[in-house]
């Protein structure tokens, strides 16, 4: 799927300088900070549903710790 990304000056700049630096496309390094930032939210949501299942089973545990 095609799509129009629009970055201000100052972003497509330092995105040229860096994809010259590493000789890679400014494409490339787009997709790959997006493949990035969308398996952080992954992690983060996998990592709270844990706290909130380890919260609810040690919850006794957990308010006796706080007397």
């Amino acid at each position: 799927m095609a799509m129009t990304l629009r970055l201000t000056h100052e972003q497509t700049e330092a995105l040229r300088r860096l994809a010259e630096k590493e000789g890679r496309s400014m494409q490339q390094i787009a997709l790959d900070a997006i493949d990035d930032y969308l398996a952080r939210v992954v992690d983060d949501e996998h990592t709270d549903l844990l706290a909130e299942k380890g919260a609810r089973r040690f919850a006794d545990l957990l308010r006796r710790l706080g007397e």
